[in-house]
């Protein structure tokens, strides 16, 4: 058993070393990019925003859309109701920039997935050839279009995702905001290290229409939950890349308890053990934290320091050198807690198939495609 701890950890210092590369080689890739003349490729863009509810910062979300420096766009707000309290915001937008063009559009059509099925009707709606969907409570910079829809200029290049960093205005939000900036982020740096290519995050999905129509339309997408992954996935197959942006944009998780960000995290591990079953097994050995205490227990003492100084400095590397997460550095050395916490929600999404999304509490089945709908209820 002791030998196996050592193996355990050693596997676990060699992701946070390969993590740190992750994100050394995104910050020389950016710093590449944003050297050069901005992009003369600006093909007009429709960034389609599905909206359910009225989030934190949902207001200066919606303006830093409407304020984009770029020729030619259009931004589609989407609601199932005309009475979600996100709309007075849309259209108090819209009257403040009479000369944009930003519209809100009515969806009635109903799926298995909600948001899908507003973009299907946003995507029926849009004037342009470029598609971006992106969450509602994203707020991005001005050059945001431009850095993006420029990488799409390469023929080989099927779409273009952003990373992100989170606030929130309560401790669970900023644990899991942390957790999101030293964990979720420099997994996903590191994605293209081993293999995997379909990675697309709800932060920016910037893609070609004609592509959407090769891989079948949003429809295709309406049984599942993880609806970014199989956009990515299908965008892939058609032998496509998809790309990380050097743009970081940001969102706000809100004010969320405890047992908010458990269902959420929960959510999430259980969408990513259907999507990706064989990675998801792999996970606890990343999980430098987890392993640091164990270690300790053991009386391993060289081997958990080891671990615990690996996992800070990896979290600071990724959620502050690449982010800006300034909690990623101020509470540096709580970093590898997360990872406490996070085999926890990898235990229990591993075993449980419901999750909770939007109130709702939702059976999913192996494949990832949503199963059976239950009213939600207290726990």
């Amino acid at each position: 058993m002791p030998i196996l701890l050592l193996v355990l950890g050693f596997v676990a210092l060699a992701y946070q070393a390969v993590a740190i590369l992750a994100s050394l080689a995104f910050i020389e890739r950016a710093r590449l990019r944003l050297a050069k003349p901005m992009a003369a490729h600006t093909p007009p863009v429709s960034i389609l925003k599905p909206v359910y509810g009225l989030d934190d910062a949902f207001e200066a979300a919606i303006e830093s859309h409407a304020n984009l420096d770029y020729p030619e766009f259009e931004v589609l707000f989407g609601v199932h109701s005309l009475d979600d309290p996100a709309v007075p915001a849309i259209r108090s937008l819209i009257e403040a920039h009479p000369g944009a063009s930003i519209r809100l559009i009515h969806s009635c059509r109903q799926t298995p997935n909600a948001k899908v099925g507003t973009l299907i009707d946003l995507a029926a709606a849009a004037k342009h050839a470029v598609l971006l969907v992106n969450d509602a409570d994203i707020t991005v910079p001005r050059d945001y279009l431009r850095r993006v829809a420029a990488q799409l200029a390469d023929p080989g290049g099927g779409m273009v995702t952003c990373l992100y960093r989170a606030s929130a205005g309560s401790l669970p939000g900023q644990f899991e905001a942390l957790g999101i900036a030293t964990d979720f982020i420099p997994s996903t740096l590191v994605a293209p290290f081993v293999g995997v290519n379909e990675f697309g995050l709800g932060s920016t999905l910037c893609f070609r229409r004609e592509d959407l129509d090769s891989m079948g339309g949003f429809a295709v997408l309406q049984d599942y939950i993880a609806d970014d992954y199989q956009l990515a996935k299908r965008i892939t197959a058609l032998g496509r890349r998809c790309e990380l942006s050097e743009v970081v944009v940001e969102t706000s998780l809100g004010r969320p308890a405890w047992r908010d960000v458990w269902r959420h995290q929960a959510r999430w591990a259980r969408t990513i053990y259907c999507s990706r079953p064989g990675g998801y097994y792999g996970l606890p050995t990343t999980h430098a934290g987890l392993w640091a205490v164990v270690n300790l227990a053991a009386g391993n003492l060289g081997i958990a320091v080891a671990l615990w100084l690996g996992r800070v400095t990896m979290g600071v590397t990724a959620g502050f050198v690449v982010l800006r997460h300034w909690p990623a550095l101020l509470a540096a050395p709580l970093i590898p807690l997360w990872d406490l916490w996070a085999f926890a929600v990898w235990l229990a999404a591993l075993v449980k198939r419901t999750v909770y999304w939007r109130g709702r509490r939702i059976t999913l089945q192996r494949d990832g495609r949503l199963s059976v709908t239950l009213p939600s209820t207290a726990e």
